[in-house]
């Protein structure tokens, strides 16, 4: 678990990582059903987010629930990660993230805040981001960016997660970004998979267009 910092001669640091996995949306835009059970080949896509914060090594993982969270708490329950609710998921993601930070319950060196609706990101994306992280210098963040545009998970220093706790309930991730642009380390890249998230029904046909791959409920909660 966890990864090895290289720096002058040798390898001297154990870098602690934790994840915060956002599932707290109403997916409003989609029938109002839980966009994290989307199932690509038949696996959830919050399984596959958990399976591959597993894979790239990561310490510890909080799920953060919301809307639908006792139908998405029954599909990741055999994961040893930690579950918390957000009791008032529409106050926006700012929030869901401050209460995962909360959550966090070991001595870490680094943070991701994850989406649970990205259909195929994977262990070798993650251990990438960290890698990138690694390589940072003096920034405090840094963010995937393919073509120009931000893309998702990011990753940052544990020293910002006191920052915002202590601060403003909004003051975290995107806000943070554009108000300190000088501590960002900007990931340039050109795998797509960290811009590939699912909000829309137009994302699921561009999904289709893209991939080849179809994005679809399960049986349950199919229309």
């Amino acid at each position: 678990m966890g990864c090895l910092l290289k720096g002058g001669g040798g390898l001297y640091a154990r870098v602690a990582v934790g994840a915060v996995l956002l599932a707290a949306g109403a997916g409003s835009r989609l029938g109002h059903r839980p966009k994290s059970l989307l199932e690509l080949g038949g696996v959830p896509l919050i399984r596959r987010q958990l399976i591959a914060l597993s894979g790239a090594g990561i310490d510890e993982v909080v799920v953060v629930l919301g809307h639908h969270a006792d139908a998405i708490e029954a599909a990741v329950r055999d994961f040893p990660v930690t579950l918390v609710r957000n009791p008032s998921p529409d106050d926006g993601q700012a929030s869901s993230v401050r209460i995962g930070l909360q959550a966090l319950a070991g001595k870490l060196d680094a943070v991701i805040v994850a989406l649970a609706d990205q259909p195929l990101v994977n262990a070798q994306d993650i251990s990438a981001l960290i890698g990138a992280f690694k390589k940072r210098g003096t920034a405090a963040m840094v963010v995937p960016r393919v073509g120009g545009e931000p893309g998702n998970p990011v990753i940052f220093e544990a020293a910002l997660r006191d920052e915002w706790l202590a601060g403003d309930v909004n003051a975290a991730c995107r806000r943070w970004r554009g108000e300190h642009p000088e501590r960002v380390h900007w990931f340039d890249t050109d795998n797509t998979r960290y811009r590939i998230d699912i909000d829309t029904p137009e994302d699921l046909q561009r999904f289709v267009e893209r991939t080849g791959h179809t994005l679809r409920w399960p049986v349950v909660m199919a229309q």
